[in-house]
């Protein structure tokens, strides 16, 4: 507890409490503010000297080219076997292209169970120190694989070279590089397949309208040649029209023109004068 003092009015101050106020605002706040700022540029000198060190590391680091990885290797039995030689950081093995992937044969698609493993066309690998790489390289190239006998690339042969002046960054930005173009060329062939397919569909649709044009067409001339031969029918096989007669009487003005009396010749020329 804080001691209390006495004012000339009477009234008690808590000394303790007023000086705990005070270093809230004092000298000891001030040093909490240096002290994270040196400890945030102490972080930040460390994660520096850390950086540092990974790279002095990565520049005596040596990596080596595989040409060509046989079939059934993968990155744990490339490292069971080339572990021995030295220490490895890192492996990266380049998948093969379906495309130009040569089909196994049936008998072993049916003996592996109808799975077609993943196969490599070519890889990486990060070695600890370039004389190691250099000196595996050297030693490894052209060379049988060896290891067990009942392995399937017992008898294939190492086609491994140390590339000089090679980071694994360089190998980063090339695959980086190589799977912006690939889905460049992606997007382009889908973009072509797209504008065939809509063309397709296009003639497809004029193709359709055209044959319902000419199916009416056809209707129509089908009409016509149907009317044409009802009317070039002969007459005996046309319907013949039946005409109804009816008994008339004579009429009564040829009766009269009958009837009445008729002067000679001889009693014309009498009074006409004529001899």
């Amino acid at each position: 507890m804080g001691e209390k003092e006495h004012t000339d009015n009477g009234e008690t101050i808590n000394s303790g409490e007023e000086e705990q106020e005070v270093n809230l605002v004092g000298p000891p706040y001030e040093e909490k503010q240096k002290s994270g700022k040196e400890k945030s540029e102490s972080r930040k000198s460390k994660k520096k000297q850390r950086l540092l060190e990974e790279a002095a590391k990565a520049n005596q680091r040596g990596i080596c080219y595989l040409s060509r990885i046989p079939p059934h290797m993968d990155h744990v039995k490339l490292r069971q076997i080339l572990s021995q030689y030295g220490e490895i950081q890192r492996i990266y093995l380049a998948p093969e292209d379906p495309a130009t992937r040569v089909p196994r044969k049936i008998e072993n698609r049916k003996r592996d169970g109808g799975f077609q493993e993943q196969g490599f066309s070519e890889g990486w690998v990060e070695f600890s120190k370039k004389s190691v790489a250099k000196k595996v390289a050297n030693m490894l190239n052209g060379e049988q694989i060896g290891g067990r006998k009942r392995s399937s690339f017992y008898y294939d042969l190492w086609n491994i070279k140390y590339l000089s002046k090679f980071k694994w960054d360089d190998l980063t930005a090339e695959i980086a590089y190589k799977n912006a173009i690939r889905e460049q060329k992606l997007a382009l062939e889908i973009s072509a397949a797209k504008r065939e397919r809509d063309f397709y569909l296009s003639k497809v649709d004029k193709s359709r309208a055209l044959s319902s044009i000419e199916e009416r067409l056809k209707k129509k001339q089908k009409v016509q040649e149907e009317s044409q031969t009802h009317s070039e029918q002969p007459g005996s096989q046309q319907v013949k029209k039946v005409i109804r007669q009816f008994p008339q009487k004579q009429p009564v003005t040829d009766n009269a023109t009958q009837a009445r009396p008729r002067l000679s010749k001889d009693i014309l020329a009498g009074v006409f004068g004529g001899s």
